[in-house]
């Protein structure tokens, strides 16, 4: 397998001098085509810090992150546009829908950015929108929908321009039980069968072992890493749990 996602020496510093936070603190680590990797900690351990540094929302102070084997932190101006909007796919927990436009029209303007046919816009809009179980939406506004069709609208939004990494920020944070673990078995099935690539930001133990890898971060840096392995989602939640005990009150808030 190939590395998708390569972050190397990563550190990102907030402040200046008389005050300075290290928010990310020498972070390393591979994500290979085609897992799904998970990433978890308390509030304030650096892991929505790294996910921003990733995405390019954010800067790194130092160190080197690479998408593809190309090193998006010296990508600047139109470079920059370009790789966020062709190679990456991002799944926020407020959704970021536009109120405006219809479930279709929302999916739909991840390619029409790109100038892609309309014809063929079309077609792969209903794929999308079929495989996330979300076909019969397609011409209601996001206000007249529930919240995990609303997630569901964004991650077909994510999918639909076939990136080579999905960027998702506690995608089940405003979303009832039942709506999570819709959203849950979606994600792990675009894992599976159309074989995505994501990275995925979460306090939620329970949302985390939908996931094959997980990294725990705490005070900036890797604390611990877990695979799933061959064993049953039940197993990994288990496992995911002893780490949560090992460290204590850090991550009190992961249970």
């Amino acid at each position: 397998m190939s590395a998708i996602l390569s972050v190397n020496n990563m550190e990102k510093y907030y402040g200046s001098k008389g005050s300075v936070t290290k928010a990310v603190d020498n972070i390393s680590f591979q994500v290979e085509a085609g897992e799904f990797v998970g990433i978890m900690g308390a509030s304030g351990s650096g892991k929505t810090t790294l996910l921003n540094c990733i995405s390019t929302i954010d800067r790194v102070t130092s160190g080197e992150v690479k998408v593809g084997g190309k090193d998006i932190t010296k990508l600047r101006g139109n470079a920059l546009h370009k790789f966020r909007r062709e190679e990456l796919g991002f799944v926020f927990q407020d959704f970021h829908l536009l109120d405006t436009l219809t479930v279709y029209e929302n999916i739909a303007l991840a390619l029409s950015i790109r100038h892609v046919a309309p014809a063929k816009i079309e077609k792969r809009v209903r794929e999308a929108a079929a495989r996330l179980g979300i076909s019969d939406i397609l011409n209601k506004y996001p206000y007249q929908i529930s919240g995990g069709e609303k997630q569901r609208t964004a991650s077909a939004r994510a999918i639909i321009g076939e990136p080579k990494l999905i960027l998702a920020d506690e995608p089940t944070g405003a979303l009832d039980s039942r709506a999570s673990r819709m959203l849950l078995l979606r994600f792990r099935e675009m894992n599976e069968k159309l074989g995505a690539t994501i990275l995925m930001v979460t306090h939620d133990a329970f949302t985390a072992s939908y996931a094959s890898r997980i990294l725990f971060i705490k005070d900036g840096r890797i604390f611990s890493e877990i695979r799933k392995g061959n064993g049953d989602r039940k197993s990994f939640f288990n496992q995911i749990m002893d780490v949560v005990a090992l460290l204590g009150g850090d991550l009190n808030d992961a249970v």
